[in-house]
């Protein structure tokens, strides 16, 4: 094999010089995420709704489209850099853009029931 395939479990075949290259799995790049806290709510910003789209790439590059829970969020800045130092700290990421996105506006239909019962919103 002359090339870099991805395996079912998410992990790239043998390359011709004998090494194995990972591929980070959807899972694993959405644990990452799930590690990162809202500093104002004690949910994880997973669970509240916060992230639209993740896209990983062959070569490691993964991006990632969030929101907040309101454009005055206090955590603006913080939240994107922790969720793509979460991310970079993954086997086989190369890169991670994180993109703070207004639409559509958040809610709190976009959280979890797991969410929903921490927060006693039912």
């Amino acid at each position: 094999m002359n090339d870099v395939s991805e395996q079912a479990d998410g992990r790239a075949a043998w390359t011709p010089d004998g090494e194995a290259v990972p591929v980070p799995s959807h899972d694993a790049v959405l644990g990452a995420i799930a590690t990162v806290y809202d500093p104002e709510i004690p949910v994880n910003i997973y669970e509240l709704g916060l992230i639209y789209a993740v896209e990983i790439e062959e070569d490691g590059r993964v991006k990632v489209e969030m929101t907040l829970t309101a454009p005055a969020c206090p955590s603006a800045q913080e939240l994107p850099e922790q969720v793509q130092a979460a991310v970079l700290l993954l086997p086989g990421v190369t890169s991670c853009e994180v993109e703070t996105v207004w639409d559509p506006p958040w809610d709190p239909s976009r959280m979890t029931e797991e969410a929903r019962l921490q927060l006693n919103m039912f």
